[in-house]
C-alpha cells in the first residue's frame, strides 16, 4: 500500500503541470473579458499556472510524505497566504477566486482515478489518499481566504487612517498663527487622533495662536465638548492661545442645555471676529 501512494504522487507531481493547464482551462472558460482585460490578464497567467501546478505539487509531495503530515500543511499554509495575498492585490473577487476549489478537486480526483484504475490500487490506499488529500484543501482554502480577508482589513485601516490624519487639518495662516477647521461627526478614535495631531502640529509649526473652528461639526455634545476642552488645555500648556469660533445657535442651545462652560475659552463668533482680535493684539 506505501509503494501504491509512493507512485501515485510522484504521478500528480510528475503531471502537475498538465493538471495546472487544466485546472486554469476549465476555470477560465465561460469568463467573459475584454480585449484590454485579456491583454492585462496575459502577463500574469504564467504567474497563475506556476502557482497552480505548485499547488498540485503540494498534493503529490503529502501522498508520497504521508506517514508525516505537518509537514505538508506548513507548505499549504504558506501557499494559501501567499496566493490570497497575491489575489487580493491583483484585485480579484473573493467568491470567483473560491471557485477554483471545485476545480482543483475535480483535475485532482480525475487523475488518481485514472492512476488508481491503471494500477489496481487497493480500496485502502484510496481513502487514504481521501484522507489526505480533502484535510489539506480545505486547509488551503482556510488560509487563502484568511489571508485575503486580512489584506482586505489592512487596506481598510489604512485608508481609515489615512482619512483620520487628512480631518485634522491644522493649516498655518501667518507666522504663529493657524487654523483647525473641523468637519463631520467627532467620535472616539478621531477625538484621540485630534489631540494627538493637533499638539503634534502647534509644535512642528510653532504656533502661538490656533483658531478651531467648529462650524463644520454636526453635533456637539457631552464627548466632543469634553475633548475640545482638553485640546485647548493641552495646547496652553505648550504656550498656544486658542481660539474657538463658528458655534451655530443650536449647538449655542445644546451647550447651555448640557451645563458646559465657556468662561475660560476665548470664543468669537467666526473666523472674521478671531482675525481682528488677532491683528490688534
Amino acid at each position: 500500500m506505501k509503494k501504491e501512494l509512493h507512485q501515485l504522487g510522484e504521478i500528480i507531481i510528475k503531471k502537475r503541470f498538465e493538471i495546472a493547464e487544466k485546472v486554469h482551462s476549465e476555470r477560465m472558460s465561460g469568463v467573459l473579458m475584454t480585449e484590454a482585460e485579456r491583454n492585462e490578464f496575459q502577463k500574469i497567467e504564467p504567474k497563475i499556472l506556476e502557482l497552480r501546478a505548485e499547488f498540485i505539487n503540494l498534493f503529490g509531495e503529502a501522498i508520497i510524505d504521508n506517514h508525516d503530515l505537518s509537514k505538508s500543511i506548513d507548505k499549504v499554509k504558506h501557499w494559501g497566504k501567499e496566493t490570497g495575498e497575491y489575489l487580493y492585490k491583483l484585485g480579484a473577487p473573493l467568491d470567483e477566486a473560491l471557485k477554483d476549489t471545485s476545480f482543483y478537486r475535480e483535475s485532482i480526483w480525475k487523475t488518481i482515478k485514472e492512476e488508481a484504475t491503471l494500477q489496481s490500487m487497493s480500496a485502502a490506499s484510496i481513502f487514504d489518499v481521501i484522507e489526505i488529500i480533502d484535510p489539506l484543501l480545505d486547509r488551503a482554502v482556510y488560509w487563502f481566504s484568511l489571508t485575503y480577508v486580512q489584506s482586505h482589513q489592512q487596506v481598510l485601516e489604512q485608508a481609515k487612517s489615512a482619512f483620520l490624519e487628512l480631518s485634522v487639518p491644522v493649516v498655518p495662516l501667518l507666522k504663529g498663527t493657524g487654523i483647525l477647521p473641523l468637519i463631520g461627526n467627532i467620535d472616539t478614535e478621531r477625538a484621540q487622533l485630534l489631540m494627538e495631531e493637533t499638539l503634534s502640529q502647534a509644535i512642528k509649526l510653532k504656533l502661538e495662536h490656533l483658531i478651531i473652528d467648529i462650524s463644520g461639526i454636526m453635533i456637539v455634545d457631552t464627548m466632543v465638548a469634553d475633548q475640545l476642552f482638553r485640546v485647548i488645555d493641552a495646547l496652553s500648556l505648550l504656550g498656544v492661545k486658542t481660539i474657538l469660533t463658528g458655534i451655530r445657535p443650536e449647538m449655542a442651545q445644546t451647550m447651555v442645555a448640557l451645563g458646559l462652560n465657556l468662561d475660560k475659552i476665548n470664543v468669537k463668533g467666526n473666523l472674521h471676529q478671531a482675525f481682528i482680535e488677532l491683528q490688534t493684539n
